[in-house]
C-alpha cells in the first residue's frame, strides 16, 4: 500500500529539519544553562545561581528602562511603517508615468545597509552642521536629548524599513481580482468602500504577516540605536538587545547577559505565537 502523498516528502525534510533543530536548540540551551550561572570569566568566577539572576533582572531599573524603550521603539516604528508603507503601496499599485522609476526611488532605503543608514541619519541630526536643523530652521540637540534620541532612531528606522512594507503589501495587492473590484464600481461602491470592504479585508493576512516580520525585527533592534545613540545619553535609548550587548561583551558578565538574552527571546516567542493565531484565524 502506498503512503498518503502528504508523508512521502517526510524524509527528505526530515534531516534538514534535524540539521535546524540542532542548529538552533544547542545556542537557545547552551545561553539558557549559562543564564543559571553566576559568571565572570574575567575574575575567574563561575558558579550555580540557580534562579538569582532572574530575581535580580525583576528589580533591575536598567532593565525595565530597556524593556520600555523597546516596547516605544517597536509600537511606534511598526506603526508608522505600516500606515507610510499602505499608502505608497496603494499609490503605486495605480497606473501612472515613470511608475518604475517611482518604484525604484522607494526602495532606494531597503538597499542601503542599516549601518550605513544609520551613520548617514546621525549626520543629519548633527546639532550644529546638520541638514536637518537646518530645513527647519531650528536648533534641536536630537542625540542628546533623551526624548528626541529615542525618536531620532524611530524616525530612521521607519525611514529605513518602510520599502520592505511597501514590497510586501504591493504584492498583496497585485492578488486581488480587478474584476471584484470593478463589479464593486459598477454597483455604486465608492472609493472608501471599496478600500474598506474589499481592499482591507482581502490584504489582511499580508498585513499580519508585515506585523510579524517588522514587529519581530523592530523588538529585537540593536544595529540602528547602537550606531546611532550607543544607548545614549546616559542609557536613557537602550533597548533589550542593546543592553544585553553591554553586559555580555563590555563587563563580561556572561550569566545575567544570558538572562537578558533568555528575556529578550521569550518575548520575541511570544510575539510569534501571538501572530501566528491571528494569521491563522485571518486565513480561515
Amino acid at each position: 500500500m502506498n503512503p498518503p502523498p502528504t508523508d512521502r516528502g517526510t524524509p527528505f525534510v526530515a534531516p534538514a529539519l534535524v540539521l535546524l533543530s540542532l542548529i538552533t536548540l544547542y545556542p537557545v540551551l547552551s545561553v539558557l544553562a549559562l543564564s543559571l550561572l553566576h559568571k565572570l570569566p574575567l575574575f575567574g568566577i563561575s558558579r550555580f545561581a540557580g534562579l538569582e539572576n532572574y530575581r535580580f533582572l525583576l528589580t533591575d531599573d536598567r532593565f525595565w528602562n530597556a524593556f520600555r524603550n523597546t516596547v516605544y521603539f517597536a509600537a511606534v516604528s511598526v506603526s508608522l511603517e505600516l500606515l507610510l508603507g499602505l499608502a505608497l503601496a496603494l499609490l503605486l499599485n495605480r497606473t501612472f508615468p515613470f511608475k518604475g522609476i517611482a518604484t525604484a526611488i522607494v526602495l532606494v532605503p531597503w538597499a542601503i545597509p542599516t549601518v550605513v543608514s544609520a551613520r548617514m541619519w546621525e549626520w543629519m541630526y548633527n546639532t550644529d552642521l546638520g541638514i536637518l536643523n537646518h530645513l527647519l530652521g531650528v536648533k534641536i540637540n536630537w542625540l542628546g536629548s533623551p526624548f528626541w534620541a529615542l525618536n531620532a532612531a524611530v524616525f530612521m528606522d521607519v525611514w529605513k524599513t518602510t520599502p520592505f512594507t511597501v514590497i510586501l503589501l504591493l504584492a498583496g495587492l497585485r492578488v486581488i481580482p480587478r474584476e471584484l473590484l470593478q463589479a464593486a464600481r459598477i454597483d455604486g461602491a465608492g472609493a472608501w468602500q471599496l478600500f474598506s470592504r474589499i481592499t482591507l479585508p482581502m490584504l489582511m493576512p499580508v498585513i499580519l504577516v508585515v506585523l510579524i516580520f517588522r514587529t519581530l525585527d523592530a523588538f529585537r533592534v540593536f544595529d540602528a540605536v547602537y550606531v546611532l545613540t550607543g544607548g545614549g545619553p546616559a542609557n536613557t535609548t537602550e533597548t533589550l538587545s542593546v543592553y544585553a550587548y553591554k553586559v555580555l561583551f563590555q563587563t563580561l558578565q556572561f550569566g545575567y547577559g544570558s538572562t537578558l538574552s533568555v528575556v529578550v527571546f521569550l518575548c520575541v516567542g511570544a510575539i510569534s505565537v501571538l501572530y501566528i493565531r491571528l494569521l491563522g484565524r485571518a486565513g480561515q
